[in-house]
């Protein structure tokens, strides 16, 4: 699977994203919470999802403390949600803003790292459904709010491990490569019939707690912070990349 780049001389500014309703799972973690603050900056309304409230709402003051529009939290967690919160979810969504203009799928867990034969069930059965099913089903759920958006950009934080496979990675591993193929048949069954595109990114290594989950003799100080890879996730969810479809990014 080859990678695109983003353009060198895009560059995130004010106003770029003005006017955008913006849906971030995993904003309460490093990623997401990068990403939503970087969203409100260029002018998008930011819809902040995740499993931590306290988090979720420390997210919400930043951005309104360096005064990006007014987010709005919706608080779920992928990996109890019932199907009447994601209906909820997307009821109240359609009914407060009538459209979303981008779907950011950054929430995920990292799960076990160990050997295949004796990597816990229930384990894999839990990090399987919220990396891969969750973003399926909220895709669903959410779709008929980004057809009625003129342009729509939906994102799948993706992973060097399914260009890279390597051992020990597990049910993260397994979703991830999945997940890729849900992008790619998403972005071709939509492609002609809707103002709706779907790209994926891989964010590469950051200074993240899942990062030093995965690598704790790593020294987190040679890594870039989570803002400075939000880059080509800008760019997706702007009108520049308006056209652009079925793709896979590197960040780095």
């Amino acid at each position: 699977m080859s990678a695109s780049m983003i353009p060198k001389n895009f560059a995130t500014r004010p106003g770029l994203l003005a006017g955008r309703v913006i849906f971030i799972t995993g904003a309460s973690g490093g990623l997401g919470g990068a990403l939503a603050r970087e969203c409100a900056r260029a002018g998008a309304t930011v819809i902040l999802s995740g499993r931590n409230v306290r988090k979720l709402e420390a997210v919400y003051d930043r951005i309104v403390a360096d005064g990006g529009p007014e987010p709005a939290l919706a608080p779920l967690d992928l990996a109890t949600a019932t199907a009447a919160e994601y209906d909820a979810l997307a009821s109240t969504i359609a009914r407060e803003y009538g459209r979303l203009d981008g779907l950011v799928h950054a929430g995920a867990m990292l799960g076990d790292r160990s050997p295949l034969a004796l990597y816990d069930v229930p384990t894999w059965c839990r990090v399987l459904h919220v990396n891969l099913t969750a973003p399926f089903i909220l895709s669903q759920v959410l779709l008929p709010c980004l057809r009625r958006s003129a342009d729509a950009s939906m994102i799948f934080a993706s992973s060097g491990i399914v260009k890279h496979p390597r051992p020990f990675w597990g049910a993260y591993a397994a979703a991830k490569s999945a997940l890729e193929s849900v992008r790619a048949m998403l972005s071709e069954e939509l492609d002609g019939i809707s103002n709706v595109r779907v790209n994926s990114v891989n964010p590469g290594p950051m200074r993240t707690a899942m990062r030093f989950a995965a690598y704790p003799a790593e020294n987190p100080d040679t890594l870039p912070a989570p803002e400075a890879v939000t880059g080509a996730f800008i760019y997706l969810l702007s009108a520049e990349s308006a056209g652009i479809n079925g793709r896979y990014f590197d960040a780095q």
